[in-house]
């Protein structure tokens, strides 16, 4: 097994993964989604995710994946939060200002799914046009790398809040971004100051420049296994695995319950039906527990489980999953007042202008 911490995350996104799991609580309910949150981190879940979508489905109302997750930042203290955003139409200084502040909300427990769509329904609605599949993975690329240098223009100690001279910051240690991407450009510094992990935890699917964790897929662990060699070939730091799931839970065998639900269509991910004990060792096998060091480089550092329904699934995860991995495999579950970045065993950057020269005044800031 590797050293790294193994991490199981869940996405929390609707009721579920499957399109017929019942709705208790509308569409992308804050309150929902909060409470499934606190039930994750009482359980000892690493993260969670909220998925999103560039726009709205018809006309209904909805909070974004980003607020969501700064709703649950209120009322957690352990468990990362992980929110989708977008990147092909939006402001990426809006983006990178918005999760920074869930990562001051969170007190350093925030993540980023950076997400590319580009329908030509999407483009629409933004007044654009529809990018293809190259230009939305080098905007892609393009939105972490500024959202990267954003977080960074202020270095730690930026605020010095010196009431004897009425200084609140220290311009020296504030720095100027210029960033020209291939259809934006960016002029910084952020207005927000550096968040507490420094740098956000990055999730993308594999092969995307600048992200921390590689998210992979594949039918079967042989895939997942060569899709995990590639991706730290590239030089990711972390890879997940994407799992869907459906336990045999409250006296009924996940055969029936997706008979009950009816058809899931396929998705290209990963995706066990059983019992507890076998998703342990499905889960022990992706971490490389008792695997030989040459075999290291195709297991995953986590997981990322889309359950068949939340209010069913999530509670039989953390009854007779999570304890079992705790003994199998050395799992570990954040503690309060930790980071994400600790969590998944991943350092704390320096801001890369911390000894670069001064390139900014105050009144070049003004």
């Amino acid at each position: 097994m590797s050293d790294t911490p193994f991490a199981v995350a869940l996405e929390l996104d609707a009721d579920g993964a499957h399109p017929a799991a019942p709705s208790v609580s509308g569409p992308r309910s804050p309150r929902r989604a909060t409470a499934r949150a606190q039930t994750a981190e009482r359980f000892g879940f690493t993260a969670v995710t909220f998925d999103d979508a560039p726009l709205p489905a018809g006309d209904v109302a909805r909070l974004d994946a980003v607020q969501r997750a700064a709703f649950a930042a209120a009322v957690t203290s352990a468990i990362g939060l992980v929110p989708v955003a977008h990147v092909a139409y939006s402001e990426p200084f809006h983006v990178a200002t918005q999760l920074a502040s869930l990562d001051w909300a969170s007190n350093g427990r925030a993540g980023w799914i950076a997400a590319a769509s580009g329908t030509a329904a999407e483009a629409a609605a933004y007044g654009r046009e529809a990018l293809s599949d190259d230009e939305l993975r080098r905007e892609r690329d393009d939105v972490i790398e500024v959202a990267r240098l954003l977080w960074d223009s202020w270095e730690d100690d930026a605020v010095i809040q010196d009431a004897s001279t009425g200084r609140y910051l220290d311009a020296d240690r504030l720095h100027y971004v210029d960033f020209e991407g291939a259809s934006f450009s960016v002029k910084g510094p952020l207005i927000t100051p550096r968040p507490p992990q420094g740098q956000l935890v990055v999730v993308a699917p594999a092969g995307t420049a600048g992200a921390d964790v590689a998210l992979v897929s594949g039918a079967d662990i042989a895939e997942i296994a060569d899709a995990a060699a590639r991706a730290r070939a590239g030089g990711a730091a972390r890879v997940w695995a994407e799992v869907e799931v459906v336990l045999d839970a409250r006296g009924v065998s996940a055969a029936r319950r997706l008979d009950a639900l009816g058809p899931w269509p396929g998705s290209g991910r990963l995706r066990y039906e059983g019992d507890a004990p076998g998703l342990v060792a499905l889960l022990s096998g992706l971490a490389g527990a008792g695997s030989t060091a040459a075999a290291s480089a195709s297991s995953v550092d986590g997981v990322r489980l889309r359950v068949a329904e939340l209010d069913v699934d999530l509670e039989e995860l953390g009854r007779a999953v999570l304890p079992v991995l705790r003994d199998r495999i050395g799992f570990r579950s954040p503690r309060p007042g930790g980071t994400l970045r600790g969590a998944l065993g991943l350092e704390r950057p320096a801001s890369r202008y911390a000894s670069a020269p001064v390139r900014a005044t105050v009144k070049e800031l003004a």
